[in-house]
């Protein structure tokens, strides 16, 4: 048990202790704002707040912690031992940073708080994130801060118990499309039929035509090579399915397909399988519950995970009514059109709600690697390079790699073999 004495716990430190200590690196935490608790404690033990009591572990606090509200702070970079880092603390620190409110900071996504422009879909832009703009998004630098922390602890304290965490992969498919051409309807197929004839898009006609006649030719139609994939490798693979109503942006099979129906039936017979929310549903707690709710029916069993339309993440709204639809974890957080850690971190989280100053209770799973982020690449060697050094960068520090594709993508004709590409990456990185 490690014993940390500040001189006020609130929301914020508990938070950022847990998540940093227990969390990413396995070792129990209390807290004490008495002095004479923390000397007679003889275990490992640490003084945050801005002053030390002896000769012990310190760490010089920023007030961010025991601040309230969103301020408008200012942010300068600089470097630890050549990792990134800010909130710099003062020489008689033992850590060269306040590596929790730099922590708190990522994790609780407050520059999203901060007044920005969206985008199209309402979203947050990478570009305008601190580690965009200061090159460490392709860093998981809180896992990183607290492993070069703990090798201090270590060395201080070097009976310290810590129940070490172990690297995992898990595989996200995004179904918010399950068919092309198959299985939409009488008018939505000639609907497409007609703009591709008046486009002349004659390959696709052809596609069309023949997908008709025999619906397993349709090329978004890669379940069974996913499946065959999981039983492969033994993979952790999450299929999340969109079970929504038609609308401008969600423009999946109806939901009340049976053959759709039956398809996310056989796929819960080998992964677990979760919510794709709808764009509808953004800002629509009612219409979330429902698409919950019918999903539930159709697999007869609890849905608990999400993935919002897009990754649209509106902070901290979107997990509010996460929230209020009874989801436990969510798979949001991260950017569609780059790769890296949104959050800073690749282990989950719990949502901090900074504008109520608490932790929601839903855990939020950061993926590192989406594979519109990578469809610019020109072969699948750059693109494996790529993953590659995320995969690098979370090994070193026990984290876990969460990749999102979908079976939309997978079934794409364009210079990338989608489906080879898919198989690569899971054969190299999933242990």
């Amino acid at each position: 048990m490690l014993l940390i004495y500040t001189h006020k716990i609130t929301p914020r430190f508990s938070y950022a202790m847990r998540q940093v200590f227990t969390r990413i690196l396995g070792i129990e935490v209390s807290f004490s704002t008495k002095v004479e608790d923390f000397i007679k404690h003889s275990g490992a033990k640490i003084t945050y707040t801005k002053q030390p009591l002896q000769n012990e572990f310190f760490i010089r606090s920023n007030d961010l912690l025991f601040e309230q509200g969103i301020n408008d702070i200012q942010i300068n970079v600089s470097h630890w031992e050549g990792v990134p880092c800010f909130f710099t603390a003062s020489e008689n620190s033992s850590i060269p940073f306040d590596i929790f409110s730099a922590s708190f900071y990522l994790l609780s996504r407050y520059e999203e708080y901060l007044p920005h422009v969206k985008d199209m879909h309402g979203r947050f832009s990478p570009k305008d994130s601190l580690a965009y703009q200061n090159n460490f998004l392709r860093l998981p630098v809180v896992d990183i801060w607290a492993n070069k922390l703990l090798d201090r602890l270590l060395e201080r304290f070097p009976d310290l118990l810590i129940k070490r965490k172990s690297y995992k992969y898990t595989s996200i498919i995004d179904v918010t499309t399950s068919h092309c051409y198959a299985h939409r309807g009488f008018t939505r197929s000639m609907a497409g039929f007609m703009l591709d004839l008046g486009n002349f898009r004659v390959r696709r006609l052809f596609k069309r035509i023949a997908v008709w006649f025999n619906p397993k030719k349709d090329p978004y139609n890669n379940f069974a090579f996913l499946i065959d994939i999981k039983k492969k490798f033994d993979l952790n693979c999450i299929f999340f399915f969109q079970f929504a109503s038609y609308s401008t942006y969600d423009k999946n099979v109806s939901p009340n397909n049976n053959n759709f129906r039956f398809l996310i039936k056989s796929v819960a017979d080998y992964c677990k399988v979760s919510l794709a929310t709808s764009y509808s549903s953004f800002d629509d707690t009612d219409l979330l519950k429902k698409e919950k709710k019918k999903l539930t029916g159709v697999i007869n069993r609890q849905v608990d995970y999400s993935r919002t339309r897009y990754n649209r993440v509106d902070m901290p709204h979107t997990y509010r009514n996460l929230v209020e639809a009874e989801f436990t974890d969510d798979f949001t957080m991260g950017y569609t059109h780059e790769i890296g850690f949104r959050a800073g971190t690749s282990f989950p989280f719990y949502l901090y709600d900074i504008n109520m100053e608490v932790q929601q209770p839903i855990r939020v799973h950061p993926f590192a690697i989406h594979d519109y982020a990578l469809h610019e690449d020109n072969s699948m060697s750059d693109i494996l390079d790529k993953v590659s050094s995320i995969y690098q960068e979370i090994k070193k520090v026990n984290g876990e790699m969460i990749s999102i594709f979908s079976n939309e993508l997978l079934g794409t004709d364009n210079k990338i073999d989608w489906k080879e590409t898919y198989q690569t990456i899971v054969k190299n990185y999933h242990v």
